[in-house]
């Protein structure tokens, strides 16, 4: 995927006192693009986005937009908006004056004013709702609402931080659509601060996997899912299997060596005798009611239904235990005795050392 850049953030670091917050960080945003920043809690996403905002200074690296170096502008100075997780509604003004507040604040024609809110009413789909009063809306209404804010100024790069974390999550699922479409529609790009897997993956055409400060992984959805880095990004990313053992090399080709039995594996790339994880997702493992050749015997432990699938965990020799996720017709109960199937070519492999 060529982009044309519009920010790079180069060998970025911050430190708040004796904590590293952000550790020689380098990415860049394409112009038009939704870009994720996915970690766990303490792992400098926020930092890293209050550095492109302007609200922190770094003490080393620098940020540039479409090629200017914007490091040391102020944030009112800098193309970019910020949309934060509390929304930030003014109660006493209805929807049309919230969206305005900023356009008014920079002194835009009372005509260029209305016809812009009436436009992003329109894209968020609020188009009767500008006399309402904030506390008259739904939670996923006042996010919309604070979007249409933020989007008002017509920023170049919009930033989310945890934008749907308020909302339940149904209404969630059901706004990542329409941001989706809010941010194709516009071109803007959006830069989204989430520890939320599922909603990275749903709504990004890139991911930034970050831990301690540092950035662990940057690829599509499906590369971050299906092609994890290292053993921090499989495990965080999605529900995954991680399975320690040994590559054996044989004149037939390579094994991983588990503590329950021997999986063929197609380019393995590791040498022979050495400590590899296999992470396994539980729908790349196939689950057979009956003994089946290249099988490994296991017992069922546990079944969940959920809906579409139903996730079971099976114990294996060497007190091994896995989980598997089956298709609906799919029928397991506690102490049946099955199989286990794995692909050659299943799963993503790593040295032991690669965490």
């Amino acid at each position: 995927m060529t982009l044309t850049p519009l920010l790079a953030v180069e060998r970025a670091s911050k430190r708040f006192g004796a904590v590293a917050a952000l550790d020689d960080v380098s990415l860049e945003v394409g112009a038009g693009e939704f870009f994720a920043l996915l970690g766990p809690s303490g792992c400098g996403k926020t930092t890293l986005m209050r550095l492109v905002a302007g609200f922190e200074r770094a003490d080393a690296g620098r940020v540039l937009l479409k090629g200017a170096d914007i490091s040391n502008e102020a944030p009112h100075r800098r193309p970019v908006n910020m949309m934060f997780q509390s929304y930030a509604l003014f109660p006493h003004l209805n929807v049309f004056d919230n969206i305005a507040f900023g356009l008014r604040r920079q002194r835009w024609a009372r005509e260029d004013v209305k016809r812009r809110v009436e436009e992003l009413l329109d894209i968020v789909q609020l188009e009767s709702f500008g006399a309402r009063r904030t506390d008259q809306l739904s939670g996923g209404q006042r996010q919309r609402v604070a979007l249409a804010r933020a989007l008002a100024p017509k920023p170049v790069l919009l930033l989310l931080d945890e934008p749907l974390g308020a909302l339940d999550r149904k209404l969630r699922e059901e706004t990542q659509f329409q941001l989706k479409d809010i941010q194709r529609r516009l071109k803007t790009s959006f830069i989204i601060v989430t520890h939320d897997q599922d909603e990275a993956l749903a709504l990004a055409d890139r991911i930034a996997v970050m831990r301690a400060g540092r950035i662990e992984q940057i690829g599509t959805p499906i590369e971050i899912y299906e092609r994890p880095a290292n053993r921090f990004v499989a495990g965080f990313v999605g529900a995954t299997n991680l399975v320690e053992g040994c590559i054996e090399a044989t004149a037939d080709g390579a094994y991983f060596v588990a503590p329950f039995g021997r999986l063929r594996r197609e380019g393995c790339a590791l040498g022979n005798g050495g400590a590899a994880v296999l992470s396994l997702r539980p729908e790349e493992i196939k689950l057979a009611q009956r003994s089946v050749a290249d099988g490994i015997a296991c017992v069922v432990e546990d079944a969940a239904f959920r809906g579409e699938t139903t996730h079971v965990r099976v114990k294996l020799a060497g007190d091994a235990r896995l989980l598997v996720s089956c298709g609906r017709g799919e029928s397991f109960a506690p102490g049946d005795n099955v199989s286990i199937v794995v692909s050659s070519d299943a799963g993503a492999m790593f040295a032991e050392s690669s965490r």
